[in-house]
């Protein structure tokens, strides 16, 4: 087994998790985490799989046909060494105006000349001297000089903020916390179906790397709860018949749900919100403890295709036996 982390880039989101986790699926493998970022060249898809060495090249050239990508990379992934979406925006450099040009200095007022040359002789100094003679021309006045005046050059425009790809970071999965989840459940039989509140209560109580093994545990023990409570004597079904007798009207207390299939598409999951943070483990937990007790025989795996809390429109799990 193998586990590889797969980067897409493509002009619209609609869908996208879905149609690439069914290549995923279609050749082996499975998914463990996903991430959709809007960018400027586009939505960058981010996932995790995992599955069969020998099913690495199909894949590559699955997806490598995929007419809504662009482009796409595919590598081994390595835990605990997150790298950056190829696709995603640099950052873009501050502008530096070039240095104002230097204001250019007056020039010089030219010298006039004296009324009088020196190459004149006495003869016409005295004429000039007689009252009875025309008085001199004088020489025109020296027109001013006009004083250019440089414009103030305006101050660039601040340059837009880089808007920074968020990193893809792995945590590291912890194991449920017991304790939380018990104090969570005390009361359900009383509470239940009203238990999104304390499901939420649970998101916020634990730490963030236990948030998805504890949600599993609180829907498993829901799940087998309502199992024993509503559907005990169903038991033998096939997957299909499960789904469709059990699993979708339990499922339709708490959330509105829609069967495909082998597919369950939630709809406005409260738990998945919109900020990478899935509660889809909690339905993939309350499944298994709700439909492996009524399936023959008794084997069951789910597969989290896409969630909503990644940008998909619906959050979509996948039933096999």
């Amino acid at each position: 087994m193998i586990e590889l982390e797969i980067q897409g880039l493509s002009p619209t989101r609609e869908g996208l998790l879905i149609e690439v986790g069914r290549f995923v699926m279609a050749h082996g493998f499975t998914l463990q985490r996903q991430r959709l970022v809007q960018d400027h060249h586009g939505i960058l898809l981010t996932m995790v799989v995992r599955g069969p060495s020998r099913g690495r090249k199909a894949l590559e050239a699955a997806l490598g046909a995929y007419e809504r990508f662009i482009s796409f990379q595919m590598f081994p992934f390595v835990d605990g060494e997150p790298k950056p979406h190829f696709a995603a925006s640099l950052p873009r450099m501050a502008y530096t105006p070039p240095p104002a040009p230097p204001v250019a200095a007056p020039a010089p007022p030219p010298v006039t000349a004296s009324a009088t040359s020196p190459t004149d002789t006495p003869t016409k100094a005295a004429a000039s001297a007689s009252p009875d003679a025309p008085e001199p021309r004088q020489a025109p006045a020296a027109e001013p000089d006009f004083e250019f005046i440089q414009p103030t050059p305006r101050p660039p425009a601040a340059a837009p903020a880089a808007v920074a790809a968020t990193p893809f970071v792995d945590l590291v999965p912890l194991g449920p916390d017991e304790p939380a989840v018990e104090k969570v459940l005390r009361a359900l039989e009383y509470d239940y179906p009203k238990i999104v509140p304390q499901l939420l209560a649970l998101q916020q109580s634990v730490a963030e790397a236990a948030r998805e093994s504890s949600l599993a545990l609180a829907g498993k023990r829901t799940g087998s709860w309502v199992f024993r409570s509503e559907y005990l004597l169903d038991d033998g079904l096939d997957l299909r018949e499960a789904i469709e007798r059990i699993g979708v009207p339990a499922l339709h207390a708490l959330v509105e749900v829609d069967q495909q299939g082998t597919q369950l598409h939630i709809h406005d999951s409260p738990l998945c919100a919109q900020d990478g943070h899935s509660g889809c483990s909690f339905f993939g937990g309350f499944l298994e403890g709700l439909l492996g007790p009524a399936i023959a025989p008794g084997s069951m795996s789910i597969f989290p295709v896409c969630c909503r809390s990644y940008g998909a429109d619906a959050c979509v799990l996948e039933l096999s036996d």
